[in-house]
């Protein structure tokens, strides 16, 4: 070891010599008492390896106690898979584990991590997208487009869009969270809009007054009466002296006018009445 080295350096040449002659230990032991006990020490020795990979997952959405065990579980895998009669230096093992604990890491991620899950192919694409995202930052000095994003990996823009969409899934964000743009720092569950009739009905009541307003005197009192008031057609009919066919008829034809009017959006438009309605229903 040159006299420059640093602690640091050395000890991780003193863990990769320590783990080679453990290695060949398991190799040859014979007893499978003898040959767990050697691989629990190769394990117990690379832990610090473990824990490092499994601190660049930190922050998005697992817990950190889980990732380690998953680590754990990928090196212990890793140590009773290698084969020392296939290395040719004292790092292959290393060079081994590393992405045996990272892909075990990144399949936990896939299967368990997504509090809502995409699919398979945008699960696979995400990790190449946020490499690619660091990669072109550096080179270009500041955040990178989709559009850059998707010409560099080769892949559709819409895909990487709905990939970046969805950067955040791991781990929501919790609703006790300070609103940071909020002067008086409310958390983020107060600016949570609650479910309200009203509310849903605005739009709904804007849409429809242009329409309302073109329909004549009698057409209007009809759908006043009709969905305002609650009446029904026999009673609508009594009131203006007409037979209850004609306020049928005067109603459907009423109705279509209005939808034609708004446009394809009036399908989905209730009158407070139909509204009320159908929550009873």
């Amino acid at each position: 070891m040159p006299p420059t080295a640093t602690a640091q350096e050395q000890h991780r040449a003193e863990r990769a010599r320590r783990t080679t002659e453990l290695l060949e230990q398991a190799r040859s032991a014979r007893d499978p008492a003898e040959h767990e006990q050697i691989i629990e020490d190769i394990v117990v020795l690379n832990m610090e390896v473990a824990e490092s990979v499994a601190c660049r997952y930190h922050h998005r959405g697992i817990a950190h106690e889980d990732l380690l065990q998953v680590a754990y579980l990928a090196l212990t895998q890793a140590a009773k898979r290698f084969d020392p009669a296939l290395a040719s230096g004292n790092d292959e093992f290393l060079a081994f584990a590393v992405p045996t604990i990272r892909g075990e890491l990144r399949k936990h991620f896939r299967d368990h991590g997504w509090v809502i899950r995409p699919t398979r192919r945008i699960q696979e694409l995400q990790p190449r997208i946020l490499a690619a995202r660091d990669e072109l930052h550096r080179n270009l000095g500041r955040t990178p487009q989709p559009r850059e994003i998707a010409a560099h990996l080769d892949e559709d823009e819409a895909l990487v869009n709905e990939t970046l969409a969805l950067d955040g899934c791991y781990r929501p964000l919790s609703l006790d969270l300070q609103a940071p743009d909020e002067g008086c720092r409310v958390p983020l569950g107060t600016l949570v809009r609650a479910q309200d009739a009203a509310w849903e009905s605005a739009e709904a009541r804007i849409m429809l007054e242009n329409s309302l307003q073109a329909l004549g005197e009698r057409d209007r009192r009809i759908v006043f009466m009709r969905f305002f008031l609650g009446q029904t057609q026999l009673e609508i009919a009594e009131a203006l002296g007409l037979t209850q066919m004609t306020i049928s008829r005067n109603l459907t034809r009423i109705l279509r006018e209005i939808r034609q009017q708004i446009g394809e959006l009036g399908d989905t438009v209730t009158f407070p009445q139909q509204q009320a309605s159908r929550r009873a229903g």
